[in-house]
């Protein structure tokens, strides 16, 4: 894709998070139905799409360059954790777990998909769901301790998190049938692509509620905006490097770029709310860096090539 291109479909997706914004604010999609749309795409819709991505014929070179991803997605967040460390020292508490948090965990199951998918089929959504999968287990176990810090984190609950995530399923079941190449009958991959076929209008209206939750006029002010800063331009600029000196191919370096360059996730303000953090900075950090990732990700996969 040229640049233009690039535009192009960010203005297509943006277009459609308008779309989930004035369904939300003419109560069209109430909290119920956003909540249901969005349990719906994650144990569904998004499942259904990665799983459709591993049907696809299976070699040494697709092979060679999931192990590159995971690894690379691996230093990534050891990168991110280690930054957590010091980088938010100097904020309050309630708004240190929140950044801590958006610096782990980026919106790229919601968001990530369909950019991959658009830019680089379905083999895009396959590397996606695999550099994703660090971020998943991380998400689970050491992003809840950031909010949950005074309390005792159930270690078998974040493994069962982790284990039977809807997502990661998909991801354990695709990878068997692409390595075994099994034939599944017709009317099964026909359905799975169906549902799969959904996630990026579906997403990208979940979005668009989410942004409808805050007054834009809001979101602008100077911890904002340097968290927008560091979470689409300088993550992205390490994984480039990172991705650089492991050797990735170009759509390896794309993907990892890409996803290292999402918004922070939707999940933070959930997380905030639930444990007496800052829940409307969370979302302000959400929505800031949402609008600011329109012009940032076109960006990013023309210098990723």
């Amino acid at each position: 894709m040229n640049l233009l291109d690039l535009f192009s479909l960010q203005g297509t997706l943006f277009a459609l998070m308008i779309v989930g914004a004035i369904l939300k604010k003419k109560e069209i999609i109430d909290a119920n139905g956003k909540k249901c749309l969005t349990d719906l795409c994650i144990n569904v819709v998004i499942p259904c799409n990665i799983f459709k991505s591993c049907l696809i014929e299976f070699n040494m070179e697709i092979f060679r360059s999931c192990a590159l991803l995971l690894l690379a997605a691996v230093i990534m967040q050891a990168v991110c954790l280690t930054l957590n460390k010091f980088i938010f020292n100097r904020y309050v508490p309630r708004r240190r777990k929140v950044l801590q948090y958006c610096t782990i965990v980026p919106m790229s199951g919601f968001l990530g998909n369909p950019i991959a998918e658009a830019i680089y089929n379905e083999i895009g959504v396959l590397y996606t769901s695999i550099f994703l999968i660090p971020m998943r287990i991380i998400m689970w176990s050491v992003g809840t301790t950031y909010f949950v810090a005074d309390e005792k984190v159930d270690k078998k609950k974040v493994a069962k998190n982790v284990l039977t995530h809807p997502c990661l399923v998909a991801i354990y079941l695709g990878l068997i049938c692409m390595v075994t190449q099994v034939k599944l009958p017709a009317v099964i991959t026909a359905t799975v692509k169906y549902l799969g076929n959904c996630n990026s209008a579906l997403t990208m209206l979940i979005v668009g509620t989410i942004l409808a939750d805050v007054k834009i006029t809001t979101i602008f002010n100077k911890d904002t905006a340097m968290f927008s800063v560091f979470r689409l331009i300088i993550l992205p600029a390490a994984a480039l490097v990172v991705g650089l000196g492991l050797g990735l191919d170009a759509t390896s370096l794309g993907i990892s770029v890409l996803m290292t360059g999402m918004p922070a996730g939707a999940t933070a303000a959930i997380f905030a709310a639930r444990y007496d953090s800052d829940a409307l900075f969370a979302t302000r950090c959400v929505v800031m860096t949402t609008l600011m990732s329109m012009l940032t990700l076109p960006v990013w996969c023309y210098l990723a090539g």
